[in-house]
């Protein structure tokens, strides 16, 4: 569904938007390169809606970034996984943002939770990587993708409200939590083994094979856990390096569980497989009994979509021309040269060129859980790359700036949200 979200987009905004909005966005490509700004931010506001009122009751605060699993789902529990996980990451991203008092922020995804949660960058991604790879639900994995490269250029935080964040825990009624328990909440028990032995009932080899595969599981947690950052990042430069750190440390991940995941799948028998293969599928099921479906994403993907007809698409034309590029603002600010200026540009351009690169009409998963890790790993290094093409022009803007307008430069983003 992410993924049917971001197509949506494009296919929204590159119809609707006229040359008047193209001019105010200070884009180059016309509406197609317009399309590429929006995707993470126009669509899923009613599931938004629907988290936010989960933010406020007591049973999710109470619960929130625990070491547990978050999603609900594998538990026999009707609730949403999709608008818990909203819901945990919303409190946790706007708890040190002015102060706890907004209801939103501009950075969220489009199911309403965040990839940036104070200096923590994708605070689920164990998680996110186990549903994706071993129940073929990439759902959260998709979202991720321009709107974190922006948010890290223009981050929304202070360097305030980001201390907040590193502060020991000793406090009582602590309203923010640390970047460690951030990280500790993708620890959702490692693999579900028990769940895998019950379906596949293995005999002693092959459950030897998933001991085996269940501590490469563990083992990749850590990894990514040792991507935690240890200080806040305090510039658009760092919080690209962390981005690059988490994405390789995911990356790895999966290779550290490739090997044990081939040996314990080769040795079960074509009816063991299926029953595997069958847990992805019943997951899926049990998310559509809970999960409302979103028709206009579905029908944006259609061939013969006019979003000029549809009055949602229409409302969410009007929110995508609020949210724009702020060159003008930077240009002015920091009295830029025609040479920075050009190299303001190319900043601009690769940063959405990653729209284009990680957004697409929904296929379906791989069938079983050795085809889906190559699919997620390779979704990974795509963003990993647009991340370091984004670095590389970051790097050749900021080069030749003074302190002074390195400082302009980085106030840009907590300002957008003032």
């Amino acid at each position: 569904m992410g993924l049917a979200l971001a197509g949506a987009t494009l296919v929204i905004a590159a119809v609707l938007l006229p040359n008047k909005a193209e001019a105010q966005f200070g884009l180059r490509g016309g509406p197609l390169g317009v399309a590429r700004f929006a995707v993470g931010h126009m669509l899923g506001l009613s599931r938004l809606r629907h988290s936010r009122m989960a933010v406020r009751g007591s049973r999710y605060r109470s619960a929130a970034l625990r070491s547990q699993d978050p999603r609900g789902a594998e538990r026999g529990q009707l609730s949403n996984p999709y608008v818990l996980r909203a819901a945990l990451t919303a409190q946790a991203a706007l708890s040190g943002w002015h102060g706890g008092r907004r209801p939103q922020g501009w950075w969220r995804h489009p199911d309403g939770s965040y990839g940036w949660v104070g200096p923590v960058f994708w605070p689920f991604a164990h998680d996110d990587l186990t549903t994706a790879i071993m129940f073929g639900d990439s759902t959260s994995l998709s979202f991720y993708g321009y709107g974190d490269i922006y948010a890290a250029i223009f981050s929304p935080y202070a360097a305030t409200e980001l201390a907040a964040y590193t502060a020991p825990q000793s406090r009582r009624g602590r309203r923010v939590p640390t970047a460690e328990t951030l990280c500790e909440a993708s620890d959702t028990g490692g693999l579900r083994v028990d769940r895998i032995a019950a379906a596949v009932t293995p005999n002693e080899l092959q459950r030897t094979a998933l001991d085996e595969l269940a501590s490469a599981w563990n083992a990749a947690r850590d990894t990514i856990r040792t991507a935690c950052p240890a200080q806040v990042p305090v510039n658009a430069s760092e919080r690209l390096g962390l981005m690059r750190e988490r994405l390789e440390a995911m990356i790895k991940a999966t290779e550290t569980i490739e090997a044990p995941l081939a040996k314990f799948v080769g040795l079960l028998n074509d009816d063991q497989k299926a029953r595997l293969d069958a847990l992805a599928n019943e997951r899926r099921a049990a998310l559509a009994a809970v999960q409302r479906k979103d028709a206009q994403a579905v029908a944006a993907c259609h061939p013969d979509y006019d979003p000029r007809y549809d009055e949602k698409a229409q409302r969410q034309y009007e929110q995508l021309v609020q949210q724009q590029w702020p060159a003008n603002d930077i240009a002015s600010t920091l009295h830029l040269d025609e040479v920075a200026r050009a190299r303001l540009e190319v900043l601009q351009d690769t940063t959405l060129r990653s729209m284009q690169t990680l957004s697409a009409c929904p296929t379906e998963p791989a069938a079983t859980p050795q085809t889906r890790l190559p699919a997620v790993k390779a979704r990974l290094q795509t963003m990993l790359q647009a991340v370091g093409d984004v670095t590389d022009a970051l790097d050749d803007f900021e080069a030749d700036l003074s302190d002074e307008q390195k400082a302009g430069f980085e106030a840009i983003g907590p300002k957008r949200g003032a």
